[in-house]
């Protein structure tokens, strides 16, 4: 009976996000005010009435979410006992930050550098990615790997829904292709590159520098990474997998997974949206699923 805490990514903002635990809780509006101070914009003004291009900027978008997660789960208290955490891509620095394996500051400043360097390298390539819908993953790997282009999974969110990411001629083949292959949808995605595949590689180069600059502790649980689906203890072996993150794929389903296997029996969301309490049970119908926002 092992409780497991999940941490959203990029996708999860909407306008007014944050707004109520700033108003109700002390603790959550220090907490605002400190992080609008390290940023030296007022995010909190965008968070709570800006408009939805305001926050669909990845600048915006990535801080706004780890604020939004980490500040809920500070508020808890002495109830939130997690015994294991994990985020999906953007999630995850919320999750280290969340079981103290990176202070608040450091968190965020770290995310901030991760936004602009992303920001960067989708100005700097376009590139876009897609969501196919019903079909083998094994079969998405495939088509993937024989488009003459870069094109990767990138979130394995589910059985039976796949992201692929890549440039924008292979994007384009590899939907035909997956749809001919029986998908029930390619589906484009309105995103502003390439996220976790070979062409955020300039971003990966930016990050590695500031994360191996930044200490890291040992969590309080174990945090199971996107990259090694494992749960994780050892501060080196957390930086190495939070450097390769970027070009590499989000292993939801995978860490899911072995997270139940490792005896989690209820996960709880932390932070805008209950995208990943879909994908939990969809995973495992058997899990107990909640969130808070």
């Amino acid at each position: 009976m092992k409780k497991a805490y999940v941490f959203p990514g990029q996708g999860a903002q909407f306008v007014g996000m944050g707004k109520d635990l700033y108003e109700t809780s002390p603790l959550a509006k220090e907490l605002f005010e400190k992080a609008n101070e390290i940023l030296g914009f007022r995010i909190t003004d965008l968070m709570f009435a800006g408009t939805d291009e305001d926050l669909k900027q990845t600048k915006v978008t990535q801080p706004a979410i780890f604020l939004h997660s980490v500040i809920l789960a500070k508020t808890l208290g002495s109830t939130f006992q997690p015994d294991m955490t994990a985020g999906h891509s953007l999630g995850e620095f919320s999750a280290l930050v969340a079981a103290g394996a990176l202070s608040f500051e450091d968190g965020l400043k770290l995310v901030y550098t991760r936004a602009l360097a992303m920001q960067k390298a989708c100005e700097k390539q376009p590139s876009t990615m897609a969501a196919i819908l019903a079909l083998a993953d094994d079969k998405v790997e495939e088509i993937c790997a024989s488009v003459d282009d870069v094109v990767v999974p990138a979130n394995y969110n589910c059985p039976g829904q796949v992201v692929i990411s890549g440039t924008m001629s292979g994007i384009e083949k590899a939907c035909e292709l997956m749809k001919e292959a029986g998908a029930k949808r390619a589906l484009p995605l309105k995103v502003g590159g390439a996220f976790h595949s070979p062409l955020m590689e300039p971003a990966r180069l930016e990050l590695s520098e500031a994360i191996e600059a930044t200490p890291f502790s040992a969590p309080v649980c174990p945090v199971y990474q996107n990259v090694s689906t494992m749960g994780e203890t050892d501060p080196a072996t957390i930086k190495e997998n939070l450097i390769a993150q970027l070009t590499s794929p989000v292993k939801w389903t995978q860490s899911v997974q072995q997270m139940i296997a490792d005896g989690a029996t209820e996960f709880v969301e932390l932070g805008p949206g209950t995208v990943l309490q879909g994908l939990v049970s969809k995973i495992n119908r058997e899990v107990a699923v909640s969130g808070k926002q």
